[in-house]
């Protein structure tokens, strides 16, 4: 399950998240600051260490979730 969110603050600042969960737990969670993920299970880290080597993703998802979104 995916689950993403946006949202544009009184100042003008937008700000937005984005993380996955498996079997109703929470899985994977994108920190678009640092553009790493954090594995909130031990079976994520294979995924967290796949996700965090594609740059370029990541700086769209971080792009995504404060501009388009």
């Amino acid at each position: 399950q995916q689950m993403y969110g946006c949202e544009l603050s009184s100042d003008g600042r937008k700000g937005g998240y984005m993380q996955f969960s498996y079997d109703g737990r929470d899985f994977v969670a994108f920190d678009k600051e640092t553009l790493t993920w954090t594995a909130a299970d031990p079976q994520a880290q294979v995924t967290k260490r796949k996700w965090e080597a594609d740059l370029a993703q990541n700086k769209y998802r971080k792009a995504y979730l404060e501009e388009i979104c």
